[in-house]
C-alpha cells in the first residue's frame, strides 16, 4: 500500500549504502524522497520518490526541501550530504542535527585536528597548508613518512603516503586538484592497526558503542571490509568513549551517531584519524545491526528526525561477523570484463547475506575503486573469523573474461 506523502523526509543520497536508511524511514511511516546526481544509484528504486540533483549544493537542497515541503531531512553516507543536510535543517528550523558551523568542526579534517589538540585527544601531528610556501614549511615541521589529504573528502580520495619530499610534492598536487577547499592537510603517518568505533550519543553521553577491525586490499586508503569483535582492549575502547564525550560536551552535539576511524598504536593508544556524524557507507549500519541486534539504521533515522533514542541498549557484539566488499584483485587490470563472482566451498556456510550488483559483461574502469557487491559472513569462532578474513580475497573472487 503506498505511503501517504503527508509525512515527508528528504534523504540526501540514493546509493546501495542508503538502502537500510530508506527502509528504516519507511518503517517509521515516512514518505522518502531521495536525491543525488547518480541516476544509477541502487537506493533510488527503494524510495517513494526521487528528484535527481547535486546534494553537495546546499542551496539547491534547501530549495528542494522547500518545494517538496518536507518535515525532516536525513544525510546519506557522504560528508557533502551531511553538510548540506545540516545547512538545510538550520535554515528551516528542522530537528535532529548540529549547526552548520559545528558540523564543519567535525567534518573538515583541519578543523577537527585543531579541536582534538585543544581537547587533549590523540591526533596525528598535522599542518593545514595553503599554497606551496606553506607546504614546504609543513615538510620541514613533520617527520616522514607523511600523509597528504584533502580536508573535505572521504573514501580514500586524494590521500597519499609520502616517504620523501619528492613523493610529497606529487601527492600535494593531486590533493589540491581534488579538494573543493583552498587548503589541504599534511600530517605524520601513525603506525598501528586500523579500526572503527561507532557510537550513539544521548545527552552528550555514549549510550551505545560498536567497534571493529578494518581490512584494506588493493587500495590502502579505502576500507574493503570490517570484522568484529574488535581486537582493541577494554582500556582502548574506554578512551574512545571518553574522547567521544569530550567532543560532545565541547560542541554541544545533538543526540545521534558519532562515527570514528582510529589507529591503535602498539601501546594501546587510539589515534583518531577520521570522524563524522553521518552513517558510514557500504552497508556498515546493517553490519552493526547483524552483529548486535540493535536496529542501527532505524535509530539513526529516529535521531535525525528529532525522535527520542534514549531507549537504545548498549549491547555488545553477539558472535563473530565480517562485512566484506567484493573488489578486484591484483590479477585484474583496468578495462577487464566481469564474468562472475565465486565463493569457495569452505565459506558457503558462513554467508548470511549477499548483495551483489555487478552485471556480467560490465567493464572494470578502476580496480582500486570497483566493487561488485557486499557480503555478510558469520563465523563459529574468533579463530575462524581471523583465518577466513585473512584469506577472504581468495575465498570470494571476481572472475573476469
Amino acid at each position: 500500500m503506498p505511503r501517504s506523502p503527508l509525512k515527508k523526509l528528504l534523504l540526501l543520497g540514493g546509493s546501495h549504502a542508503e538502502i537500510p536508511l530508506i527502509q528504516a524511514a519507511q518503517s517509521l511511516g515516512w514518505y522518502v524522497i531521495t536525491t543525488g546526481n547518480n541516476r544509477d544509484g541502487l537506493g533510488h528504486s527503494y524510495a517513494d520518490k526521487t528528484v535527481f540533483a547535486d546534494f553537495s549544493n546546499k542551496d539547491a537542497m534547501l530549495e528542494l526541501a522547500r518545494s517538496e515541503d518536507v518535515q525532516a531531512v536525513c544525510s546519506g553516507c557522504n560528508d557533502f550530504a551531511l553538510l548540506s543536510t545540516v545547512y538545510v535543517c538550520e535554515k528551516l528550523g528542522l530537528p535532529g542535527h548540529d549547526s552548520y558551523a559545528t558540523s564543519l568542526e567535525i567534518h573538515h579534517k583541519d578543523k577537527y585536528r585543531a579541536l582534538a589538540a585543544r581537547l587533549g585527544i590523540p591526533t596525528p601531528k598535522a599542518n593545514s597548508v595553503r599554497g606551496e610556501h606553506e607546504f614546504d614549511t609543513a615538510l620541514s615541521n613533520l617527520t616522514f613518512p607523511i600523509i597528504v589529504k584533502p580536508v573535505d573528502l572521504t573514501g580514500g580520495k586524494g590521500i597519499h603516503r609520502a616517504a620523501n619530499p619528492e613523493e610529497a610534492r606529487i601527492a600535494y598536487k593531486d590533493a589540491c586538484s581534488r579538494t573543493r577547499e583552498d587548503h589541504i592537510v599534511v600530517e605524520e603517518f601513525v603506525q598501528g592497526s586500523n579500526h572503527g568505533f561507532s557510537a550513539m550519543l544521548v545527552k552528550g553521553k555514549v549510550a551505545f558503542a560498536f567497534a571493529d577491525n578494518e581490512q584494506y586490499f588493493m587500495n590502502k586508503y579505502l576500507v574493503s571490509g570490517a570484522n568484529t569483535p574488535s581486537a582493541s582492549g577494554g582500556e582502548t575502547l574506554a578512551k574512545l568513549r571518553d574522547y567521544s564525550e569530550r567532543i560532545a560536551r565541547e560542541l554541544h552535539l545533538v543526540d545521534g551517531i558519532l562515527h570514528i576511524q582510529y589507529i591503535e598504536k602498539a601501546d594501546g593508544t587510539p589515534v583518531i584519524i577520521e570522524i563524522c556524524r553521518r552513517p558510514p557507507g557500504d552497508l556498515y549500519i546493517k553490519f552493526v545491526k547483524y552483529a548486535t541486534g540493535v536496529d542501527y539504521p532505524k535509530t539513526i533515522v529516529m535521531a535525525e528526525t528529532g525522535e527520542d533514542i534514549s531507549g537504545i541498549a548498549d549491547v555488545p557484539t553477539q558472535g563473530y561477523w565480517l562485512r566484506h566488499c567484493i573488489m578486484a584483485g591484483p590479477d585484474i587490470a583496468n578495462g577487464s570484463t566481469v564474468r562472475d563472482v565465486t565463493f569457495a566451498p569452505e565459506i558457503q556456510g558462513n554467508i548470511v547475506e549477499k548483495f551483489l550488483w555487478c552485471k556480467p559483461g560490465e567493464t572494470i574502469a578502476d580496480t582500486l575503486l570497483y566493487k561488485a557487491g557486499i557480503v555478510f559472513f558469520r563465523f563459529g569462532s574468533l579463530a575462524e573469523m581471523h583465518d577466513k578474513t585473512a584469506r577472504m580475497t581468495e575465498l570470494a573472487k571476481i572472475i573476469t573474461a
